[in-house]
């Protein structure tokens, strides 16, 4: 018992000795190197780089014409080609997935409720799609017609010239 205390006395007493030498050190080196650099002459700054005028042009049209109105002379311009009856519908809210290339989303799985069965698509970032058909998904306005087992099924609509469309099909396959 003695012996513990005794060993408590000494542990106590430890940790101001410690902090007690640490304001015995000689500073005196530490000032003198302190002095000795702010003794130095300082270093000349070096000056700026001259900074070039910027040369500036007026344009002055003279006999040519001026490129901010439109010219008198062009033709007018070809009418718009009907509307196809494939063109996707512009005014559809996009779907998430809609923001995706399709080689970018992964499909991982299927899963069935109710009778509905759903595909689970995987972003590139890792984010878990369930999608059943009838969604929509990929850049390309592409519909889901068929969630399969091993691969879900879309028809997609692509532009072939300026108001003419196509229908293609795409598959996404299950990857494992």
């Amino acid at each position: 018992m003695k012996r513990r205390h005794r060993l408590t006395r000494y542990l106590l007493l430890l940790p101001p000795l410690l902090l007690a030498g640490c304001g015995l050190e000689d500073m005196g080196e530490l000032e003198a190197y302190a002095h000795a650099v702010k003794a130095r002459p300082p270093r000349p700054v070096k000056p700026l780089p001259e900074i070039e005028p910027i040369r500036t042009f007026v344009y002055e049209p003279g006999e040519r014409r001026d490129p901010f109105t439109p010219d008198a002379q062009t033709e007018p311009e070809e009418p718009i080609a009907p509307v196809s009856e494939l063109a996707p519908d512009l005014t559809r809210r996009k779907e998430e997935l809609e923001g995706y290339a399709l080689d970018s989303l992964r499909m991982v799985g299927t899963l069935e409720q109710n009778g509905t069965r759903y595909g689970l698509v995987r972003t590139k970032e890792g984010i878990l799609h369930r999608v059943t058909t009838g969604n929509y998904m990929g850049m390309n306005n592409g519909q889901i017609t068929n969630v399969g087992g091993d691969a879900i099924q879309l028809t997609e609509i692509v532009s072939d010239a300026p108001g003419q469309w196509r229908e293609r099909a795409a598959t996404l396959a299950l990857t494992k």
